[in-house]
């Protein structure tokens, strides 16, 4: 067994993992990151299906330290995995990322105040331990090895090609071919056009509509900025623009999701023209952002449900068959390929086995602080993004808020620092509180949030900018422990 001392351990070298060590990167602490793939990028490393791409604008998906300067407003998902390369390849965090190492287990002592994580050579099973002052989490909530497929017992009686669109086969070759998607959410709607232009004739199967909006394709007042002004200053100035639309468009549809639903229901009719039944297959039954709304750069999905290859069928599944789908309404749908884009498993922390002073930790059992960090965990934090707007703006608040907290520890020689929340237990929602069906499914095993202060998960950025803002590391809420020699009191 393989030992190694580093300040933080990170757990993952997707966009987080990268923000985190970027943040931490010029400093003269030591980090090592785990990274279970021989690549990083996370999401966009893993997910290889056609057109994949981000359904958050790129000025505020991008670091605030790195600008995006790409003309596209939804990039697609090489183009973020280049992003994510030269990002850490400037921060020259490349050379502290472990690739084929899979976080197993993560024990804390609180005699040595250290975490000790043991990992796994996906390659060759050997097993080693790292261990480390901090642990930070960057694997976000869902399971990379699969995705959620509904339990259909016929499906075995297809004798087509089934795909999940987290395992996309390199040599799936749709030209020519009756490619059914089932699903409504965002991966269907990039699907759709996307195997339509590789010569696919395809039928979204819905169970129920979603809400798509066109949006452009091109961040053309991005763009004129980057002329205009300079880099760093276009960057922040495009950021910003982009922030408070999004919020704006978010708080209108809260407010008056009537109205939202309206506007939505006449930018179909729009592009789908007045005799399509955009009232069927594109008005659901809950309000705008009770889910996240599906995004169309340029129409490009509406471009090909109005065309001759592309098509939304909203009905249920009867059965499978040896060459289709047969339908509640009695229609039979033929298909030589199924893709099952019916969402993904929820887990948390990657399915890593937590442990503080030999007791296993249930993260639903804990109450997180400010979304970041688990009561009555020490020096553990995590990073999740925002649901209803841009991941990454989050994590660059999470993660300057660590840089922050570490240097407190610092100054004031503390070995740890714990969340302790001491409220009502009962009654408190997930984590993440979304209405999408694979957060319901695995609501469970997330942790809870709290009913207000730093306790609460607020879903807002500029709320979190005044949350997360400096100085707000010194919170009552969280002891600080420090050695009895280099101070009278063990703990504050």
């Amino acid at each position: 067994m393989n030992t190694q001392d580093v300040d933080v351990i990170i757990i993952g070298a997707g966009i987080s993992g990268i923000g985190a060590a970027r943040e931490l990167a010029g400093t003269d602490r030591t980090m090592a990151i785990l990274e279970a793939r021989d690549d990083i990028g996370g999401t966009w490393n893993l997910f290889q299906y056609p057109g994949i791409r981000s359904d958050s604008d790129m000025a505020t998906f991008g670091y605030r330290s790195r600008p995006w300067t790409g003309e596209r407003s939804l990039a697609t998902g090489d183009t973020i995995l280049e992003y994510v390369h030269a990002a850490a390849e400037e921060a020259g965090v490349t050379s502290r990322i472990r690739f084929g190492q899979r976080a197993q287990r993560a024990e804390w002592s609180s005699e040595s105040h250290t975490w000790t994580v043991t990992h796994e050579d996906v390659h060759t099973g050997e097993t080693s331990t790292l261990t480390g002052r901090w642990l930070f989490m960057a694997t976000g909530y869902y399971r990379y090895d699969e995705g959620f497929t509904p339990n259909w017992p016929s499906l075995p009686e297809f004798r087509g090609t089934v795909v999940h669109p987290q395992h996309w086969p390199e040599d799936l070759d749709v030209a020519g071919k009756r490619v059914v998607v089932i699903g409504s959410g965002a991966t269907a709607v990039t699907l759709v056009p996307a195997l339509a232009d590789r010569g696919a004739h395809v039928s979204m199967l819905q169970r129920s509509p979603s809400y798509v909006a066109s949006v452009p394709g091109k961040d053309e007042t991005g763009m004129k900025l980057r002329k205009w002004l300079p880099p760093r200053l276009a960057g922040e100035a495009n950021r910003w623009r982009n922030i408070l639309r999004a919020m704006a468009i978010y708080e209108f549809s809260r407010r008056r999701p009537q109205a939202m639903r309206e506007l939505l229901h006449r930018g179909a009719v729009k592009h789908l023209g007045p005799t399509f039944p955009v009232d069927e297959h594109f008005t659901p039954d809950y309000d705008p952002w009770d889910q996240r709304l599906c995004a169309a750069p340029d129409g490009d999905f509406f471009k090909a449900v109005r065309g001759d290859s592309a098509e939304v069928v909203t009905d249920t599944i009867e059965r499978f068959t040896a060459d289709g789908i047969d339908l509640g309404s009695g229609r039979h749908l033929a298909a030589d390929v199924i893709v099952t884009a019916t969402g993904l498993n929820v887990q948390f922390l990657g399915s890593m086995d937590l442990v503080v002073d030999g007791k296993t930790v249930d993260p639903a059992e804990h109450v997180s602080y400010r979304g970041m960090m688990l009561d009555g965990v020490p020096n553990m934090a995590f990073a999740i993004g925002y649901t209803n707007s841009s991941w990454t703006l989050r994590v660059d608040l999470v993660t300057e808020y660590f840089h922050r907290l570490l240097d407190r520890m610092d100054r004031e020689g503390a070995v740890a620092v714990t969340p302790r929340y001491s409220g009502p237990r009962t009654g408190l929602r997930p984590l993440i509180d979304l209405a999408a069906g694979y957060i319901q499914r695995g609501a469970h095993l997330l942790p809870r949030q709290g009913p207000d202060g730093a306790w609460n998960v607020r879903q807002n950025y500029l709320r979190d900018r005044v949350l997360f803002r400096p100085g707000t590391e010194k919170d009552d809420q969280l002891e600080f422990t420090v050695p009895a020699r280099e101070t009278a009191g063990a703990a504050r």
